[in-house]
């Protein structure tokens, strides 16, 4: 069983975003549905496919910082300010497990490197491709829809 969604939502994605100067009801939405497709919401935080909530790789997470984070310093320190100031140095990938906050952060950001056009919060399919193209390219569009059935909206209630 991974984190409650509302509590994610509300303890980990919603500050983040604020502190990140990207807060919207869609970026929340995004997040929390890539976060129930990726892991079950935080059920199981490392496997083949990648580190944390996200499913993120060592290889993406080392070309997020060398390729998009390096051209714009301010930012690289704000998401810095997210990790832990000994482990980040000595092992990187295992912010993407053990730091909610900053792997929320470096998810966020390759979304942000991509520059999709984000659609309205309700609506799950075009969310879908979004996590299809930037998170799990072999993924089918209905794993991303049933992930947000089971995972983030059970009862039909609103995780944001």
């Amino acid at each position: 069983m991974g984190i409650a969604a509302g509590e994610l939502c509300r303890y980990v994605i919603r500050p983040t975003l604020i502190y990140l100067g990207r807060h919207s009801q869609t970026a929340e939405t995004l997040l929390l549905g890539v976060a129930a497709s990726q892991s079950e919401l935080g059920s199981a935080l490392h496997d083949r496919r990648g580190h944390g909530l996200y499913r993120i790789t060592e290889p993406r997470h080392r070309a997020l910082w060398d390729d998009y984070l390096a051209l714009d310093p301010e930012r690289a320190s704000l998401v810095r300010g997210l990790a832990s100031q000994h482990a980040f140095l000595s092992g990187p990938q295992l912010e993407l497990t053990v730091n909610l906050r900053y792997a929320t952060a470096i998810a966020w950001l390759l979304v942000e490197q991509h520059r999709p056009e984000l659609p309205q919060p309700d609506d799950l399919l075009a969310m879908a491709r979004i996590w299809k193209e930037i998170f799990h390219p072999q993924g089918r569009l209905r794993d991303y829809t049933q992930a947000w059935q089971t995972c983030v909206n059970p009862m039909n209630q609103v995780a944001c």
